[in-house]
């Protein structure tokens, strides 16, 4: 019985030590804490282009530019009767969606990447590009754990 609960905590510790190995690359590491990502909320009211989609298109461009991250593909579709617009650019590192609702002047966006990527570099290309009255920001550590927790 005792050699198992050896086994168990040499592999323990063997996955502690390759977590903290692989975190620069695939997790962030911030204050001590080890996570997935971030995810940064941005509420924009009072925008304006929330109906084109030409310009939609070119700004989660632009944002995942800032971000330094890797676009892959970006879809947008288009509602009527409103012509509120929804789309998604899918990143190498995660993704940045958008949802507008031009009838109230409000779009909600959401940019989350892991690794060290940083999502807050899209803010200021959101806020010249649809121009909005008021912006609201939160942020989320997605996937907060414990290095000696993680499983393989």
């Amino acid at each position: 019985m005792a050699d198992r609960t050896e086994s168990i905590t040499v592999t323990r510790d063997k996955q502690a030590a390759a977590a903290e190995e692989a975190a620069p690359l695939s997790l962030c590491q911030e204050g001590g804490l080890l996570f997935a990502g971030r995810h940064v909320l941005v509420e924009l009211w009072g925008a304006s282009h929330l109906t084109d989609e030409t310009t939609i298109r070119r700004l989660l461009e632009k944002a995942v530019e800032a971000c330094g991250a890797t676009l892959l593909s970006v879809h947008l579709h288009v509602f009527s009767p409103t012509n509120g617009i929804s789309g998604v650019a899918v990143l190498g590192e995660s993704h940045l969606s958008i949802h507008t609702w031009p009838e109230h002047r409000y779009a909600a966006v959401d940019v989350f990447m892991c690794g060290s990527m940083d999502p807050r570099k899209a803010i200021p290309v959101l806020k010249e590009g649809f121009r909005p009255k008021q912006v609201q920001v939160m942020e989320i550590k997605r996937g907060v754990m414990d290095a000696d927790s993680l499983v393989y």
